[in-house]
């Protein structure tokens, strides 16, 4: 909306840069997974380094979530976003001819750096872009695209490599962020909250603090909890975290405002969000890896295999923007939620010897339930949010999710690893026990190990389950079933709207 309470005319144009800029961080994201194989052959890295490659990004990227956010609310979310990707595509075009290990992750930082930038921008300009009769429109078309770039990203990912070389998967990349950015610059307007003094101790604790809890996670599936790294990272996230949430009760002016969560819409969608994102979190890791290591699929063929999930969603996010107006969100994010409990419980059925069928179904009933329950979660999480604090209230979306999405990989990683290790015959070697791939170049142990690695992937997929069906109950009990209003032609007070024309 303009200054004057009146919707933007460009509003839908507006619609289209946002999810571009996601559009480029997702698809980044899963088209990386694929290159990481040549990306190591042609560098010469170990395996550490091709970790870092991956661990650097997102690291920076849920460290600097919170401060972004803060950041986009005093300075202007349009600024900080085309900032953002800027640093990107600069930061792609150097990984795109990375000569060695050390470029690419100087490079995968600053990457980070860039979308952590970006990510809090889109939703609070969309927010305050779109009224509330609206906002549940575009905020499904804004979660279809990234479905369609979760999706996609390994589709592309091979077809790149496949036709030019890995350089390739982070050359798209420029293209798509200077292309937001002229648009952006052409046709959105700036948005920001009321000026308020600047928290940079809470920046500062934040970033520390969150950044050692996601190399928790990583670390923890790794190494173990008595690892001395992993104890310290959890020492430095216990500390840090604390701190922050003492320092932002104090000050006058805080980074976060923590109060949100006294809100039952803000506090139930974050819960919520959180629990899914667990359920959801290693679903394509360990899909993927049924898909090759059991199924024979090539990783062309496992991201091609996702299609019926991201059909499903789009045709579920189009009829929830049209069932919430009537419905509401706590009704629509129940449904969606048992939905993908459901699905859930079809993927558990996997077994090694049968067809695409079961998949192909339980994928589908999976992208159904996302498409009606996560837009309304997250709607109703923002409609918690006082327009002057959009920013950091997307922020806190944003990290929710990473936070839920970590925990759900490292959580549901561990289930697969230790199931399959107890489901493989007492004989085979211990590195077979830990390892697929290992076990399938052991001879006269792939069979025993499919049947081992289904078995595993069933148990993960009841967890996930599990996890979902809580979010469901969560989300019944907390959600209020706010429906739709008629549109506000009022003039709003500059404070509320946020948004100079």
């Amino acid at each position: 909306m303009d200054g004057t309470g009146e919707r933007h005319p460009r509003r839908w144009l507006i619609l289209v840069v946002l999810c571009l800029s996601t559009l480029v961080l997702v698809v980044d994201n899963m088209v990386l997974t694929v290159a990481l194989a040549p990306l190591a052959e042609d560098l010469g890295t170990s395996a550490q380094e091709t970790q870092w490659i991956l661990d650097s990004y997102i690291l920076v990227f849920a460290g600097l979530l919170l401060t972004s956010g803060g950041l986009g609310d005093r300075f202007g979310r349009r600024k900080i976003m085309i900032v953002g990707l800027a640093l990107f595509g600069a930061a792609s075009l150097v990984a795109t001819f990375a000569a060695g290990p050390v470029e690419l992750i100087a490079a995968r930082v600053v990457m980070g750096i860039g979308g952590a930038l970006i990510m809090p921008s889109t939703l609070s300009i969309l927010i305050t872009v779109f009224d509330d009769t609206e906002r549940r429109k575009a905020m499904s078309v804004w979660s279809a695209v990234a479905m369609i770039g979760l999706v996609g990203g390994p589709v592309l990912g091979g077809a790149l490599i496949a036709w030019f070389w890995w350089g390739a998967v982070f050359l798209i990349n420029v293209p798509i962020a200077g292309l937001a950015i002229i648009a952006a610059l052409l046709l959105m307007p700036e948005s920001q909250g009321p000026w308020r003094k600047p928290d940079p101790l809470g920046a500062v604790l934040s970033f520390a603090g969150m950044t050692a809890l996601v190399a928790t996670i990583i670390e923890l599936p790794r190494a173990g909890l008595g690892h001395p790294v992993t104890l310290t990272a959890l020492a430095v996230a216990v500390l840090g975290l604390t701190g922050f949430v003492l320092w932002e009760l104090r000050v006058a002016h805080p980074l976060v405002p923590l109060g949100l969560f006294r809100n039952r819409d803000f506090s139930g969608g974050s819960l919520s969000l959180t629990l899914v994102q667990i359920g959801n979190g290693g679903l394509l890791l360990v899909l993927a890896q049924y898909l090759q290591f059991v199924l024979g699929y090539t990783s062309t063929q496992a991201g091609l295999a996702f299609i019926p999930m991201a059909v499903a969603s789009l045709l579920a996010n189009t009829a929830g923007a049209a069932l919430g107006q009537r419905l509401g969100n706590r009704t629509l994010a129940t449904t969606g939620l048992l939905v993908m409990a459901a699905s859930f419980g079809v993927l558990s059925t996997v077994s090694d010897g049968q067809g695409f069928t079961t998949l192909a179904v339980g994928l589908a009933l999976l992208g159904i339930g996302g498409g009606l329950a996560m837009p309304s979660a997250i709607s109703s999480l923002m409609s918690a949010v006082p327009k002057d604090h959009a920013g950091v209230g997307s922020a806190l979306n944003d990290t929710i999710q990473q936070m839920g999405a970590a925990l759900g990989v490292a959580i549901l990683g561990s289930v697969l690893s230790s199931g399959f290790g107890s489901a493989m015959p007492a004989s085979a070697p211990e590195s077979a026990k830990r390892s697929m791939a290992d076990a399938l170049a052991v001879p006269g142990l792939g069979d025993a190990a499919r049947s081992a690695f289904t078995s595993a992937v069933s148990t993960t997929f009841v967890v996930s389950g599990c996890g979902v069906a809580a979010a469901a109950v969560l989300a019944f009990l907390v959600l209020r079933n706010h429906k739709a209003a008629p549109a506000d032609r009022t003039p709003q007070e500059p404070e509320a709207a946020g948004v100079a024309a």
